[in-house]
């Protein structure tokens, strides 16, 4: 399959991250079609493309598209709360959150999906996760097509940040990468190419960024410095554009 041969593209999950990634799409002049468990998610999703601060009215405002340009991209979008109407999409990415539980991504909820849309969509459509935690393989490993899955990590705001981390498992096939990789251009983006291992330890960003905020964090806990040092010593010292801690008065807050 080749970039051309994507007429339409399904998105599982119509959060911050399946919107963003239904912005780059639709931009780049490619049907999407959005499917969440409820209108209310995504009726909400659609406002949030359209006029959230990083939605297609501020880049109107911001000169970055012209209103025509956003008319054209929302006539592409489409929504929908049933699983069947992806039957005959192209591609497929997964963009799901956590459960109840309160994680960020949930395994079990990602594999019960994808057997589940393995059995829906045509054969020939090639599956995507968004995932940036989870081994490949094991989402794979639920379908008939581990040839025809890959890993496609885009960072968030979608539709801004420029990296996508494609990771290929042992059998997904070249024309496959090349696909996403292409496809990745298409949408202004830079991919970068890895292998998929085993153990559920994420990718390059969020592993090499883990082990930042947990030394980050030692240094803390030392009484080296406080959390405003430590973002001071990155930005200012190794030219970060931002340091591992949020920053503003509660710069501590949320780190344990």
């Amino acid at each position: 399959m080749k970039l051309e041969d994507i007429k339409c593209i399904g998105i599982l999950g119509a959060g911050v991250m399946g919107g963003g990634i239904a912005q780059c799409a639709v931009q780049a002049g490619k049907k999407v079609l959005v499917r969440d468990l409820s209108q209310e998610i995504c009726d909400n999703a659609l406002d949030v493309i359209i006029n959230s601060r990083f939605g297609f009215k501020k880049a109107v405002e911001m000169g970055k598209m012209t209103e025509a340009q956003m008319n054209e991209a929302v006539g592409l979008l489409n929504f929908t709360t049933k699983v069947e109407d992806l039957k005959d999409c192209d591609l497929i990415i997964e963009a799901i959150g956590g459960g109840d539980d309160g994680a960020i991504e949930n395994k079990p909820l990602k594999l019960k999906v994808w057997e589940e849309m393995d059995k829906v969509v045509k054969k020939e459509a090639v599956f995507a996760s968004n995932t940036s935690m989870f081994t490949i393989a094991d989402l794979a490993a639920v379908t008939n097509r581990k040839d025809r899955f890959i890993g496609m990590h885009l960072f968030s705001p979608a539709n801004i940040m420029k990296l996508v981390e494609v990771t290929r498992t042992k059998e997904t096939t070249d024309d496959i990468v090349k696909l996403i990789g292409d496809l990745s251009e298409s949408w202004g983006k830079t991919p970068i190419f890895l292998n998929d291992v085993p153990g559920d330890t994420g990718f390059i960003g969020n592993r090499i960024m883990a082990a930042v905020r947990k030394e980050a964090m030692k240094l803390i806990n030392e009484g080296v410095g406080t959390a405003e040092d430590v973002n001071l010593a990155m930005t200012l010292g190794f030219r970060w554009p931002a340091g591992p801690f949020p920053s503003g008065p509660n710069a501590r807050s949320g780190w344990k």
